[in-house]
């Protein structure tokens, strides 16, 4: 039976077509897929499965829309230069592109908590995995039943979204504390085209165009960086932590796929 439907899943993808989700070759934990992906990103590397205390990963047991799939990944070690979380990887074992994000911190970070919206194309397990500056590796994974994420028209008709694409908001929450983590949002207007959608009219799918990367930095220091594809939803929108040192620039860089820029700043003022 799997190695039938191994052959018969990728043609049905092919015809644009999608088979019941409970028709999965896999569904374990320990599935195909993920060992392929866990191979060439960490090779022979230990990955422990016990993350209290330092990562989290926090998704719904069933997405209301698998188009914007909200997940969040809570951390509870607090970065410092003699211990932080250098990397989060995002991986989706089921989706056509099953690293979905990669997140790096520095200790200029504060926290390394993420929230986002994503992308989910068949019932499968999600991951956060994060990589500690000692080179450790600590997993924490979620089953989500969601289907049709990727390959889901966009939310809005495509020549506005086109329009309006590279438009950005960055916002800082609550009143700045010197020495603390400060909350802040980055949205960016941008349809995220995965290139699997067919247009109804024309049968045609559009040629892929995301966000590819965001680079963060405040008071010119880097805080949080994220090489990123379409797994992420229309509109990225990502909340993230920095720490305060004192007065300056937070500033957001973005590049999509076809190289272009987009950039935004605010200034941030300590409270007095």
């Amino acid at each position: 039976m799997k190695s039938f439907l191994r052959i018969l899943l990728p043609c049905l993808a092919a015809l644009g077509l999608h088979a019941s989700p409970a028709w999965s070759a896999d569904d374990s934990a320990d599935n195909e897929r993920w060992q392929s992906v866990r191979k060439s990103l960490f090779a022979d590397r230990a990955i422990s499965e016990d993350a209290r205390g330092i990562v989290e990963l926090d998704t719904p047991v069933r997405a209301a829309d698998a188009a914007v799939v909200p997940i969040a990944i809570r951390t509870q070690l607090v970065q410092s230069p003699s211990r932080y979380i250098r990397k989060i990887w995002l991986v989706i074992d089921r989706n056509p592109s099953p690293v979905g994000a990669v997140f790096s911190f520095t200790p200029d970070s504060g926290r390394a908590d993420l929230e986002t919206r994503v992308r989910i194309e068949e019932y499968t397990h999600v991951r956060a995995i994060a990589e500690l500056s000692n080179g450790s590796l600590v997993m924490d994974k979620h089953f989500v039943k969601a289907s049709g994420g990727c390959s889901a028209p966009a939310g809005k008709d495509l020549a506005e979204a086109m329009a309006s694409m590279g438009k950005m908001k960055l916002r800082v929450e609550g009143v700045p504390v010197a020495g603390q983590p400060v909350l802040a949002q980055l949205m960016v207007s941008h349809p995220n085209i995965s290139g699997l959608a067919i247009d109804q009219l024309t049968r045609l799918a559009p040629s892929p165009h995301y966000v590819r990367s965001i680079n963060v930095t405040y008071a010119g220091r880097p805080v949080m960086s994220a090489d990123i594809d379409f797994t992420i939803s229309e509109n990225p929108s990502l909340r993230f932590y920095f720490m305060l040192t004192g007065d300056g620039e937070l500033k957001a860089q973005v590049v999509d796929s076809e190289e272009r820029k987009f950039e935004s700043a605010i200034p941030v003022r300590t409270k007095t």
